[in-house]
C-alpha cells in the first residue's frame, strides 16, 4: 500500500481543532471526507500536530496509506476543489513505508502574534491577540531564555494521566515588527503549552512577573503558577521538521 505525505495550511477559526471528534467539525475530519470524495477510499490520516480549537497552521503535515497509486498533481487539485478555501493542500508526494507525519517529525515550531496597540486593528482580529497595555520585550526575552532546554513543563500543560510533560525547547524568542511575535521550536509540545508560555511572558511584559521568576514557575510543576493562557486565535503551527532522508 503506497504511503503519502500531504503539506497543508488552514484557518482554524471555523474548526474544533485538527483532530477528528465525533459530532464536531475538525480539519482532520474534513480532510478525510475530502479524500473519500476524491479517491473513494475511507482514509485514516495521521497529523504532525494536534492543534486546538481556533488555532491556525501555516504548515501542517499529514500522512496516509492508500490502496493504490495516485496522480498526485491531480489529487492536490481535486482536494483543494473540495476542501477550500479554509484549508489549502500545497503538495503531495510519496514517502517510505513506515514514515509517519507525527512520529517521523524531529521538531515543530509555532508563532504567536500579539496586536500591541491601544485600539485593536480590525484586519488582525482573527489572527492576533489584542493586548492594549505596554509590553517590555526585553523582559519577555529574558523570560523566554529560561524556557530553552529540557524541562518538566507541567506548570504550562494540561495534565494527561500516564503521560510525561517533559519537553525540550530548542528556541524561544520575542520580536516586534508590526505585530509582537513569539517564536518557539521544540521536539514536541504538550497540550496548551505554547499558549501558556505566551500568557506567562505577557505577564512578565506588563510587570506582573519578573523574568527571574520563570525558573521557579517551571520547577513548581504546578498549573496554578501560570495565571494567564493566551487565546487560541493568535497561535499558528508554523513548520514541522523532518530528516531530509525520510521526509
Amino acid at each position: 500500500m503506497p504511503n503519502y505525505r500531504l503539506d497543508l495550511s488552514y484557518d482554524g477559526s471555523g474548526f474544533h481543532g485538527f483532530a477528528r471528534q465525533p459530532g464536531q467539525r475538525t480539519v482532520q475530519g474534513e480532510l478525510e471526507q475530502a479524500l473519500l470524495t476524491v479517491i473513494h477510499e475511507q482514509i485514516e490520516t495521521t497529523g504532525a500536530g494536534r492543534t486546538d480549537t481556533g488555532v491556525h497552521a501555516r504548515q501542517q503535515v499529514v500522512s496516509f496509506r492508500s490502496e493504490r497509486a495516485h496522480d498526485l498533481v491531480r489529487l492536490v487539485r481535486s482536494l483543494n476543489g473540495v476542501i477550500g478555501p479554509e484549508v489549502a493542500i500545497w503538495s503531495a508526494h510519496p514517502v517510505p513505508d513506515g514514515w509517519s507525519a507525527r512520529f517521523s517529525a524531529e521538531w515543530r515550531s509555532y508563532r504567536y502574534f500579539i496586536d500591541n496597540q491601544p485600539a485593536a486593528d480590525p484586519l488582525e482580529r482573527h489572527r492576533a491577540w489584542h493586548v492594549h497595555y505596554d509590553l517590555d520585550l526585553v523582559a519577555m526575552n529574558e523570560a523566554a531564555a529560561h524556557l530553552v532546554g529540557e524541562h518538566d513543563f507541567t506548570s504550562f500543560c494540561r495534565q494527561v494521566p500516564g503521560r510525561s510533560n517533559v519537553r525540550r525547547i530548542l528556541e524561544s524568542t520575542w520580536s516586534k515588527s508590526k505585530l509582537v511575535e513569539f517564536y518557539v521550536k521544540s521536539t514536541s509540545f504538550c497540550h496548551q503549552q505554547v499558549r501558556s508560555l505566551v500568557g506567562l511572558c505577557a505577564d512578565v511584559g506588563r510587570g506582573h512577573v519578573r523574568p527571574d521568576d520563570v525558573p521557579g514557575v517551571i520547577a513548581a510543576r504546578n498549573r496554578a503558577r501560570v495565571g494567564s493562557i493566551a487565546p487560541p486565535h493568535g497561535l499558528v503551527l508554523w513548520e514541522v521538521g523532518y530528516s531530509e532522508l525520510d521526509g
